[in-house]
């Protein structure tokens, strides 16, 4: 097979249909990364994407080599991103946007718009390793935001990419000097919010998995105690499309019982970002069944989450290939997990925190 990332002189042969797709594929999915990063949406991202791509089949006789295909591709992807971020609002999350919230004041008013997380499980090869690189975690990804479209689409490129500032400066039809300036003020920009503070190295994977099995028996055993003490004392809980959101383990402490520790849950492990997520299903008693309810993504300190943005939108969990319910015999095997005679239960033996009254 070519390798077009090392490609950087000649002229591509006229092809048809599938020869133009055995071309693009291999860069399709670190282009839609890219188009993600820029807009925030998985939505924006895909129509992102087919734009780029259309473009690409219609001006691949212009294609005359004096780049590489990888240049050439991502020159046209970040020009459309460029261009879809005239017409769209910015993706904020609400802890980007307003103070914390008192659970005794809360309004429970949602916000417009907010970043979509994205699906990055399941995949080995070294450009899906290079999709969940910290360069598309949520926090970053959000935090991305705040920066003018210019500045955004110089960081992209320059630190994301590796691209050169002269590179950099063709792609996007500015001067050398104009991009190095952008890049600094975009650096000052993100440095200047909290969401890009440096979390603790990648737990290696036999401890993120005793951390998301902890998680998951936490969440459908309904123990608040255990759901607490996975938090870093100040970890926060956000939930978009709802503006408000709780910092710190005393106010979420006071917000789960009558929030969403009310519900009965079982709860599906996934990737977003790059980070540990969960497609959670809420028993609905009239259906008989668990159904998909919300997708929770979690940051993490150590053995500990600092934050959880749960969002509200069942349809996500589709996006990352998880059920719309789950089978109501589901239920009895998690009711069963707290009888188990040879294991204790996973309250057994740990501090008791005060129950909220």
């Amino acid at each position: 097979m070519i390798n077009f990332d090392t490609m950087t002189r000649g002229v591509p042969t006229p092809m048809n249909d599938e020869g133009f797709d055995a071309l693009v594929q291999p860069h399709q999915r670190a282009l839609h990364a890219h188009c993600y990063r820029m807009l925030a949406s998985l939505h924006d991202a895909d129509d992102a994407l087919q734009e780029t791509l259309l473009r690409a089949w219609k001006g691949f006789d212009g294609f005359d080599g004096r780049s590489s295909l990888r240049t050439w591709l991502y020159t046209i992807a970040t020009n459309v991103c460029l261009r879809a971020m005239e017409r769209r609002q910015r993706h904020f999350l609400p802890i980007d946007t307003s103070p914390s919230s008192e659970v005794s004041t809360a309004t429970w008013e949602r916000v417009d718009v907010w970043p979509d997380p994205y699906p990055t499980g399941g995949r080995d090869s070294p450009e899906h390793a290079a999709v969940r690189s910290e360069t598309l975690g949520l926090a970053f990804v959000a935090a991305l935001q705040w920066l003018p479209a210019s500045q955004r689409a110089v960081l992209m490129l320059r630190e994301v990419h590796g691209y050169s500032a002269s590179e950099t400066a063709t792609m996007l039809e500015m001067s050398a000097t104009a991009v190095n300036s952008s890049l600094q003020r975009a650096r000052r920009t993100l440095a200047s919010h909290a969401g890009t503070k440096p979390h603790g190295a990648q737990l290696e994977p036999a401890r993120q998995a005793q951390l998301v099995r902890l998680y998951v028996e936490a969440w459908e055993l309904g123990d608040i105690h255990a759901v607490l003490d996975l938090l870093t004392e100040d970890a926060t809980f956000q939930m978009p499309p709802m503006a408000t959101w709780f910092r710190g383990r005393s106010a979420i402490a006071e917000f789960l019982p009558t929030g969403p520790l009310a519900e009965r849950w079982r709860m599906l492990p996934t990737e977003a970002n790059g980070q540990p997520a969960f497609g959670c299903y809420a028993w609905k008693p009239v259906a008989g069944t668990f159904e998909a309810h919300s997708l929770d993504v979690v940051s993490t300190i150590g053995m500990r989450i600092s934050d959880i943005t749960s969002f509200l939108h069942p349809e996500l969990l589709t996006r990352f290939g998880l059920p719309k319910h789950l089978d109501p015999s589901d239920e009895q095997q998690t009711q069963s997990r707290a009888d188990e005679s040879n294991r204790p239960c996973l309250t057994s033996n740990r501090p008791q925190l005060p129950t909220p009254s």
